[in-house]
């Protein structure tokens, strides 16, 4: 039973709603007072657990010769609660999209207020920030400048970037990418007509570099998977400089 109480913690129950339900499961259908004996939960509790649970749609309850039985509705009904709750939640992430979408001309005004002329460092950590860092190049205006080792990106963030491409060309968002020459860079560069790149190759095998180098609007993410870090540098001068010395070497290449 121990994995399916972690499976209903894990859905939203608490640990006596787990409890009480488990005992109706078995039951088959029992009153309120027979509940509390089996469970060793006071029966006002038990009252007030049912409540819950039926509010979740997996309890049910019967009047028989005097009697209000409790009984749990069919498995299944688990799978109607989290569809539930997955309407529920996205009701209140759409809901709260629209209010960010409110307020945002007056919070870009006022940052605005504060960030004129001045560039901006974002720095990103771990998995889950370097992700975060990538989801701003999908802001690109035109063509991203790169310089990529595949290998190292695919070993940094795993799984992640087939799809990212993907979003990318469905964004309309071309790449220039200069990579080493290793396997994997080799093979990504075949799938460049779908993913909206175009690749050039570092001209001998040893040079090779591990960092990836995305230059676009007026931004320059540099990414370190040895490291396991991101910055997102916003500066004018700093992206005009490193279009400039990525240009000559693309001409070069």
């Amino acid at each position: 039973m121990g994995m399916i109480n972690e499976t209903l913690e894990q859905l939203g129950f608490s640990p006596k709603e787990v409890e009480i339900y488990l005992a109706i499961t078995k039951l088959d259908q029992a009153t309120a007072s027979l509940i509390a004996k089996e469970t060793n939960v006071n029966r006002t509790t038990v009252y007030d657990v049912l409540e819950e649970l039926m509010s979740k749609g997996v309890v049910s309850k019967i009047k028989k010769t005097g009697k209000t039985l409790f009984y749990a509705l069919p498995p299944h009904r688990l799978l109607e609660y989290l569809e539930r709750e997955r309407r529920e939640f996205s009701k209140k992430i759409d809901l709260q999209k629209q209010k960010i979408e409110k307020v945002m001309p007056e919070l870009i005004s006022l940052q605005n207020l504060h960030s004129v002329n001045k560039p901006k460092v974002q720095f990103f950590e771990g998995e889950k920030g370097m992700r975060e860092a990538y989801e701003d190049s999908l802001q690109a205006d035109g063509i991203i400048r790169a310089y990529a080792n595949v290998e190292e990106m695919h070993k940094g963030l795993p799984n992640f970037f087939p799809e990212y491409y993907k979003r990318r060309a469905e964004a309309d968002i071309h790449i220039r990418a200069v990579l080493p020459q290793n396997q994997a860079s080799i093979d990504r560069a075949s799938k460049d007509s779908e993913e909206m790149r175009t690749t050039k190759f570092m001209p001998e095998e040893k040079m090779t570099f591990s960092p990836e180098i995305n230059i676009y609007n007026n931004k320059v993410l540099i990414a370190s998977w040895k490291e396991s870090m991101a910055i997102v540098i916003e500066s004018k001068e700093l992206a005009e400089f490193h279009k400039l010395t990525y240009d000559l070497l693309w001409e070069n290449l």
